[in-house]
């Protein structure tokens, strides 16, 4: 972790996931002793640590028969969180998303990570059914369909998926949170486009293009 600090350049920030053993096994119960040790690690980072994801995978009706159940769960987790972080949030069950769940996440100041998956909500139409900012910043990762562009290629280094489209509703969302004074941060997979850094370099044209 050390060696990441020292490699990447001034203003440089570093975002991570908070181990599975956490998000998918434990689901949050038990398991101080491991998130104190993830968070001891991460502090090597420095000034250069950025968001830390929760990210849950998609919890069939025999894990939590409803999204109220969920929220039992991350509601004591939440509480308990240290200061000085900041965290996000990520379900893939799109029925769960709700103003209570929504209401957690804004009361722990806890960042609802939006996510352009194909089986999610893209970010524009959450806006659209309610307020996704709950933090002090926002968290934005482009997914994409991973399956189907597995199905073209696992070969990462050119756009095979034109995303044009979606990346300009991009660029509106971050205009909208950026109004809203919220720092808003924007991480791409290669399974988004085929090859991340293209896709960056298109998010930045348009970017520019659009706040010109």
């Amino acid at each position: 972790m050390n060696g990441w600090e020292r490699k990447t350049p001034k203003g440089f920030l570093l975002a991570a996931k908070i181990p599975q053993i956490i998000t998918h096994e434990s689901v949050l119960q038990d398991c101080e002793e491991d998130l104190n040790h993830f968070l001891e690690t991460m502090d090597l980072m420095g000034h250069k640590l950025g968001p830390l994801l929760l990210q849950f995978g998609y919890f069939n009706k025999t894990v939590f028969r409803s999204g109220g159940d969920f929220l039992a769960r991350p509601e004591p987790f939440l509480a308990k969180l240290p200061k000085g972080y900041k965290f996000a949030v990520e379900i893939r069950n799109k029925n769960w998303l709700s103003k209570p769940f929504f209401d957690l996440l804004r009361a722990h100041k806890v960042a609802y990570a939006l996510i352009d998956q194909s089986w999610m909500p893209r970010p524009v139409e959450i806006f659209e059914k309610f307020d996704p900012i709950t933090a002090d910043f926002t968290y934005i990762r482009l997914l994409g369909d991973r399956k189907g562009i597995e199905k073209q290629t696992k070969i990462w280094d050119k756009v095979i998926v034109d995303r044009s489209k979606e990346l300009m509703s991009c660029v509106n969302v971050c205009q909208r949170t950026i109004r809203r004074g919220v720092s808003t941060y924007v991480y791409v997979n290669n399974h988004y486009a085929g090859f991340a850094p293209a896709t960056v370099e298109q998010l930045e044209r348009l970017w520019k293009a659009a706040t010109v």
